[in-house]
C-alpha cells in the first residue's frame, strides 16, 4: 500500500489501515459473515464505509470519547446513529431517555418515502388517507379502531417506498460527463411554477445540496484524504450552485424569483450564476435530443431578457450595485442546448474536486427538456 501513496492520496491512519486490511482478508478468505464493531463514534468511522450492511445494532451508550463525540448522551447517540442505513434493520438495547430520543429521531429521518422533500410527507399522508378510505369502503381494508395505534399495511409501505415522480424533487447526474477527469455536474429538477411551490422547491434544493455535500464530505474523510471536508467539498470555490430557469409568460417572475432566491439564501445557498433559456418543446416537435439545434436565432428571447432583468434587480439590491451596472451573475442563452454546453464546458475546465449543482425549475416543460439532454 505504501508504494501507491502520494501527496494527494497519503497513507491512511492506523485504524483505517487495519479496517481496509480486514476487508481484504475477509474477501480473500470468503467469510460467510463479518461482524464489525465501530472503532470510534460511527458516523465518520472507517467501518461505516459498508453502505449496505445486513443489520445494525447499538449497544449500551455511555460517556466516552466526549472530546470527539460530544458532551451529552444526545450528541453521542447522534454520532452512533450514523451507522443507520436506509432500508437496513437497526436494533438497540434499552437506552437512557435522551439517547433513545436521538436514536429514534435519526432512524425516522431515514424514511421509507421514495419522494424527496418535507412537503412530500403531507402529500403521502393525503394519499394514504384517500387510498385507505376507498379500500375500507369496498371492504378491502379493516377500519382501524380509535383506540388502536394505526400501522400502515405492508403494501402501503412498499408503495410509498417505491413511489417516484419525475421532474419533482428529482436529482440526476449528467451522464455525458466523465467525472474521473473533471468535476461533477448534477441537476436538481423540480417543475415548481407558483410562488408557494417555488418556496417549497427552494427548501428542497437547499436541503438536498447541503445533505449531498455533507455526505460527500463524510465519504471523503472515510477515504483517508489529507484535505479537510470543508476545503474539498463544502468550500464556496468547489461547490457552485447554478440556476437554470424559465417560466411561462402568464406567470409573474416578480413573485417567483424572489421566493426562490430569498428562501435559498436563508438556508445558506447562494447561486453563483443564473441561466435563462426558452423551452425547447415550445419551439420544436417532440423527438430525440439529437434532432434539436444548439442555436436558433429565430427564437424570441424578450421574455427571457425580462426574467434576467428581474433576477439582476434582486442581485443588485442585495449587493448594493448601481442600477445599470452589469453584475455578471446571469446569462440569457438562445437555446437550452447552448446553456447545457456552457455548463459542461465549465465542468471540463474546472478541477476534479469541483461540483456544479444546477437547479432546474420554473417550468415542467423545461425540466422535461433538460432530462432529454442529460440522459443517454
Amino acid at each position: 500500500m505504501q508504494e501507491r501513496t502520494n501527496e494527494e492520496i497519503p497513507m491512511p491512519t492506523y485504524f483505517r489501515f487495519l479496517t481496509s486490511l480486514a476487508f481484504k482478508i475477509f474477501a480473500a478468505e470468503k467469510v460467510d459473515v463479518a461482524i464489525l464493531e465501530v472503532g470510534l463514534g460511527g458516523r465518520l468511522d472507517s467501518t461505516n464505509s459498508v453502505r449496505k450492511p445486513v443489520v445494525c445494532g447499538v449497544s449500551p451508550l455511555g460517556y466516552d470519547h466526549m472530546e470527539i463525540l460530544g458532551d451529552t448522551l444526545g450528541k453521542i447517540a447522534g454520532e452512533k446513529a450514523g451507522i443507520f442505513k436506509l432500508g437496513v434493520p437497526a436494533f438497540t438495547v434499552p437506552q437512557p431517555d435522551e439517547a433513545m430520543r436521538l436514536l429514534e429521531e435519526k432512524a425516522s429521518q431515514l424514511n421509507k418515502l421514495g419522494l424527496d422533500g418535507e412537503h412530500q410527507y403531507l402529500n403521502a399522508g393525503l394519499a394514504v388517507s384517500l387510498a385507505s378510505t376507498w379500500l375500507q369502503q369496498v371492504g378491502k381494508l379493516e377500519v382501524p379502531s380509535l383506540t388502536k395505534k394505526c400501522i400502515l399495511p405492508e403494501k402501503f409501505i412498499k408503495g410509498l417506498a417505491t413511489a417516484s415522480l419525475q421532474g419533482r424533487g428529482q436529482v440526476v447526474s449528467d451522464q455525458f460527463i466523465e467525472s474521473q477527469t473533471s468535476g461533477d455536474l448534477v441537476f436538481y429538477l423540480d417543475g415548481a411554477h407558483t410562488p408557494e411551490s417555488m418556496e417549497v422547491c427552494a427548501k428542497w434544493f437547499s436541503s438536498a445540496v447541503n445533505r449531498d455535500n455533507q455526505s460527500e464530505s463524510s465519504e471523503h474523510l472515510l477515504s483517508g484524504s489529507s484535505e479537510s471536508s470543508h476545503d474539498q467539498f463544502s468550500g464556496e470555490e468547489n461547490c457552485h450552485q447554478i440556476l437554470l430557469f424559465n417560466c411561462m409568460s402568464v406567470r409573474d417572475p416578480t413573485m417567483l424569483l424572489p421566493h426562490l432566491r430569498n428562501t435559498c439564501s436563508n438556508y445558506g445557498v447562494h447561486f453563483k450564476k443564473a441561466l435563462f433559456v426558452p423551452n425547447m418543446s415550445v419551439y420544436h416537435k417532440v423527438g430525440t435530443a439529437a434532432d434539436l439545434p444548439e442555436d436558433d436565432p429565430q427564437v424570441d428571447l424578450s421574455w427571457q431578457l425580462t426574467l434576467q432583468k428581474v433576477w439582476e434587480s434582486l442581485v443588485q439590491s442585495e449587493i448594493g450595485e448601481e442600477d445599470g451596472e452589469s453584475s455578471g451573475n446571469s446569462e440569457v442563452y438562445t437555446s437550452l442546448p447552448m446553456a447545457i454546453k456552457w455548463l459542461r464546458d465549465s465542468v471540463h475546465e474546472s478541477s476534479s474536486a469541483t461540483r456544479f449543482q444546477v437547479l432546474v425549475t420554473g417550468s415542467l416543460h423545461l425540466v422535461g427538456d433538460v432530462l432529454r439532454l442529460i440522459r443517454k
